[in-house]
């Protein structure tokens, strides 16, 4: 059914949901995309699924958006741009406002997208040993389409710390970001999961479904202005100068242009 992510659920209708492009460090290429959004379409009808558990095969978590995926809007026409932009959030738009509890498992590094994966959990539970950062101005591009989330994650004053120097920090200063809620040792993550997963399992689900629109509606406003705006931000990055440099320079294994 999917071939860039996977699906497994257990007998308690808890479904964990893994990225599953591990040779390419996670990176979420337009087809994973997609079907990340089907998922969480579908996961979300689906009303013997208790709880969603978003976490990933092999070493990282998420190294964010395709490169690739992204260098083939360099040539596409506005229009495109834009159409691919909205792919990414929607996708996540529809993560965030999954009528499930959303579990992240954080097992490895995340960077770019993959935080702002983090941030549409309702909680998200990382291995101590991670590392992570949004790296988008270090390509020329901005945190654009996780942005909304990212900043309601975090609060402004605390996402001014590493919203935009690209900076890596460790699962400790993500606990302290807002971003973790925990960090714990790698052999103990399963355990804090599960320790997430068990209260909800008392919870009638359809009132847990009512309490987390509750909390979208009565915390920062995320809606279709919002989104379009991110899209339109993203998509006028992916036409400029910098981006093309920045990503550009990582294919050709140099450094860009402002590193000297």
């Amino acid at each position: 059914m999917f071939e860039t992510i996977s699906l497994d659920r257990d007998a308690r209708g808890v479904v964990t949901l893994a990225l599953d492009r591990a040779e390419k460090h996670n990176a979420m290429s337009a087809q994973m995309i997609a079907e990340l959004h089907r998922a969480a379409t579908d996961l979300g009808a689906d009303e013997t699924c208790r709880a969603v558990v978003l976490t990933a095969r092999g070493k990282t978590f998420c190294a964010g958006g395709d490169l690739g995926w992204m260098r083939d809007q360099f040539e596409a026409d506005p229009e495109t741009r834009a159409f691919e932009a909205a792919k990414l959030a929607h996708m996540l738009q529809a993560l965030n406002t999954l009528p499930k509890p959303l579990i992240g498992r954080v097992q490895g590094n995340a960077f770019g997208g993959g935080v702002g994966l983090m941030s549409v959990c309702d909680v998200a539970i990382g291995a101590d040993h991670v590392l992570m950062a949004l790296t988008e101005t270090r390509l020329g591009l901005i945190p654009a389409t996780i942005g909304p989330y990212v900043v309601a994650r975090m609060g402004e004053a605390r996402a001014r710390r590493v919203f935009m120097s690209g900076r890596r920090f460790d699962a400790a200063e993500a606990v302290d970001l807002g971003l973790l809620t925990r960090a714990v040792p790698e052999g103990a993550l399963d355990a804090a999961i599960e320790a997430e997963i068990a209260p909800y399992l008392d919870c009638a689900p359809g009132a847990v479904g009512q309490a987390k629109a509750l909390v979208h509606a009565l915390g920062p406003r995320i809606d279709q202005s919002t989104i379009a705006m991110t899209i339109d931000a993203l998509s006028t990055c992916w036409a400029g100068a910098e981006a093309r440099e920045g990503i550009g320079a990582f294919f050709d294994r140099r450094k860009p242009r402002w590193q000297g």
